[in-house]
């Protein structure tokens, strides 16, 4: 499990018990809790790639057209199938969460599955349509004129873009809730509508949307600065590696923008969830930018502070304040630390690939070549892994920052929670599950690798001997095939 996912499952069995003590938690509360996390936090990495993906494969595709390039047309080929492998997987464990909102939290579901209709069913028809197009791109290569064969990439990135929104929208609506009015403490005068067209949803996708794009980027960049590092130095690594680099640094460099648009929101949304990322303590004009830092015994302890720069980032001023933590209930105060350190490490790890980003491309344009760097392909090989990191950041302060509510205001989470002690086993099961899947995937696309390696192009299974008879070429004849 990710390091920083472990410390969300943590912090969510300790904000648990941050209502008064001695009131019975459900006994399924902290199952649901671990689950989700789980859950949650191994998806995610995987939607990137739905998100992300379909608009890397259709730009590599589109090079090979217009330049007649067999490199960019192979790896498109290629990219296409892992794809595939990745869809698959997440299909799986996509499905496990659609289950999983309301077997684990029933208080939610049956107060306000009427609200979050909607948004769930858009989800369901964009998988299905993206899953569709999905494998007519696979099966049209050699069988369909180019131009249409690339086009059939666009509704696979909209679907995914689509789906991607209606799910975020729903996180945004449980952060800010909007659309219906609680009446003697029940749910009336839905507005189905009113959880899409959330502003929050459109700024919290923005900020997730981009994300995406830097950790496939990164991701697959890192694949092949390994590749790199290992002495494979050919045109197609080279393309592959610029290609998602290029990807990847857009969106680093755009990413800090739109996270401080969509932070600049909490002050009147969540302002206890901003506390906590600033480690404010007392409500303070100017605030200050405390980096690092932890609340111990309520009072800071080892933070650097830059003076005015918390009001300038949190307020865009110089002078309003950073409302403190000692302004709220504390049975409302999220665990502050993890919170903290959570959104700080996110915040951390962004700009350094973003700076790595500009690094790179300053260098390209005054003649100097990174690539041919080993010290800069080390770096690149862990840039992926520290998007994931950076991410699961991002989510484990979204998330573990909004506790106790899990609809902020209205809700608190162990009000959502049922009392199926048997969730336990569910646990188990999905973490051997997910484990599996996992060790599955990495077989996978290692033999894949391999035999493309080895000069295959079309592979009739991406695993096992390759199939011989009739319709199928050898390995060399593979290699020696024209690509349409």
């Amino acid at each position: 499990m990710d390091p920083l996912l472990f410390l969300a499952v943590v912090a969510d069995s300790v904000s648990g018990l941050a209502h008064v003590a001695g009131e019975a938690d459900p006994a399924g509360l902290l199952p649901a809790r671990q689950q989700m996390a789980l859950s949650l936090g191994w998806h995610i990495v995987l939607a990137c790639f739905g998100v992300a993906f379909p608009a890397m494969i259709f730009t590599m595709h589109l090079i090979g057209i217009r330049r007649d390039d067999r490199d960019a047309l192979l790896l498109a080929r290629k990219w296409a199938k892992v794809s595939a492998v990745l869809f698959a997987i997440g299909a799986v464990s996509g499905t496990v969460l659609s289950f999983e909102m309301g077997l684990l939290w029933p208080g939610l579901m049956g107060t306000y599955g009427d609200v979050l209709g909607l948004p769930f069913a858009f989800e369901g028809l964009a998988f299905f349509i993206e899953a569709i197009f999905l494998g007519i791109y696979l099966y049209g290569w050699d069988r369909m004129p180019p131009a249409r064969h690339l086009l059939m990439v666009v509704p696979m990135a909209v679907t995914g873009v689509v789906g991607t929104f209606c799910v975020i929208a729903v996180n945004a609506w449980m952060n800010a809730p909007v659309g219906f009015e609680l009446v003697d403490g029940e749910v009336r005068n839905i507005q189905p509508w009113a959880v899409l067209l959330n502003p929050d949803a459109f700024w919290q996708f923005l900020h997730m949307w981009v994300a995406a794009y830097m950790v496939a980027g990164f991701t697959i960049a890192s694949v092949y600065a390994v590749g790199m590092l290992r002495g494979r130095r050919d045109r197609p690594h080279r393309l592959g590696f610029t290609l998602a680099f290029a990807f990847a640094s857009v969106s680093a460099v755009v990413q800090p923008l739109v996270g401080h648009l969509l932070g600049s929101r909490l002050a009147e949304t969540q302002p206890t969830k901003l506390a906590a990322f600033e480690l404010a303590t007392e409500t303070e004009s100017p605030s200050p930018l405390r980096l690092g830092g932890l609340l111990v015994d309520g009072e800071v302890r080892w933070s650097i502070d830059v003076p005015h720069l918390g009001s300038l980032l949190a307020r865009n001023s110089f002078t309003k304040p950073v409302e403190g933590l000692s302004s709220f209930p504390v049975e409302d105060h999220p665990p502050v630390n993890i919170t903290h350190l959570a959104f700080q490490s996110m915040v951390g790890i962004g700009t350094l690939l973003m700076v790595a980003a500009v690094v790179f491309w300053v260098a390209r344009w005054r003649g100097h070549d990174l690539m041919e760097r080993r010290w800069f392909l080390r770096f690149a090989a862990v840039t992926g892994g520290l998007a994931v990191v950076a991410m699961e950041a991002g989510w484990i302060a979204t998330e573990v920052g909004r506790q106790p509510w899990v609809v902020y205001g209205f809700m608190r989470t162990h009000e959502a929670a049922g009392e199926n002690s048997g969730l336990w086993w569910l646990l188990g099961v999905t973490a051997v599950v997910y484990t599996l899947m996992t060790v599955g995937a990495i077989v996978v696309l290692r033999s894949m690798a391999r035999r493309w390696r080895a000069g295959e192009v079309d592979l009739p299974s991406p695993y096992g001997p390759q199939a011989q008879g009739p319709g199928h070429s050898t390995s060399a004849e593979a290699a020696e095939e024209p690509v349409r």
